[in-house]
């Protein structure tokens, strides 16, 4: 079972949000930076909510091939952080159920699947793309910033073929933001698996900002303002 930081809910838990963070983070580290991200603008309350549980896990340490195959908090191992690159499918594919286990507990909670969303930062938003876009079809989003996906992932002949079982399959929307001055994961790369998941049939959202590869305030605010939309409180006001 994964390690998490959550935060609950302040009225009655009826959605949940997991966001992953980067290659070498934890839950703890990316949650201090998103308060500290809304706190620069205002907006003290940032990722908190009345009705949505905020989770935030930690991936497993497992050797890393970028870091000379120290032990990292990463979700997949990496080979190389190219386009081209073979993306490492066992290493994914065991987070990848580890995650789907995370999931399945708060639906066994009582959150429908539709009421739930899923993403990340970097490599935590790549992670998701497998988990909405592989796994579970039946999610209520999926987001990733800063995020691409290999050329040759399992993700887009997996889902390919979902479809092709199933043509009314529908899946979940999509909100991805990148940075054109991102030096680490580039601006192409995230707009490429962009496009190639919208051959597929995914809708969804890009946005595009003059930044490098960090997340920033102005892409959680955006975030913050999807996620509401996708997750809007169902309960009733009494007059």
């Amino acid at each position: 079972m994964l390690h998490t930081m959550v935060d609950e809910p302040t009225g009655h838990h009826s959605a949940t949000l997991i966001f992953l963070h980067g290659s070498g983070g934890a839950g703890v580290t990316v949650r201090s930076w998103i308060q500290e991200c809304f706190a620069r603008i205002g907006d003290e309350e940032g990722l908190q909510f009345k009705h949505i549980k905020v989770i935030y896990p930690t991936a497993t340490p497992q050797p890393y091939t970028l870091t000379g195959g120290e032990p990292s908090n990463v979700w997949f191992d990496r080979v190389a952080l190219q386009l081209e690159a073979q993306e490492a499918r066992k290493s994914t594919d065991k987070m990848l159920e580890m995650l789907a286990e995370l999931i399945q507990v708060e639906i066994d909670a009582g959150i429908p699947p539709s009421r739930i969303i899923i993403g990340g930062f970097s490599m935590g938003g790549s992670m998701s793309f497998h988990i909405g876009y592989r796994k579970r079809l039946d999610l209520g989003g999926i987001f990733a910033m800063s995020s691409f996906l290999y050329d040759d992932s399992a993700v887009y002949p997996d889902l390919k073929e979902l479809k092709k079982k199933n043509s009314d399959v529908t899946m979940p929307e999509l909100f991805m933001t990148h940075g054109t001055q991102d030096e680490l994961v580039l601006f192409q790369w995230g707009r490429k698996t962009f496009e190639k998941l919208k051959e597929l049939g995914v809708k969804g959202r890009f946005h595009a900002s003059n930044q490098t590869h960090l997340i920033r305030s102005e892409e959680l605010v955006l975030l913050k303002k999807w996620v509401l939309e996708k997750l809007p409180s169902n309960l009733i006001s009494k007059l």
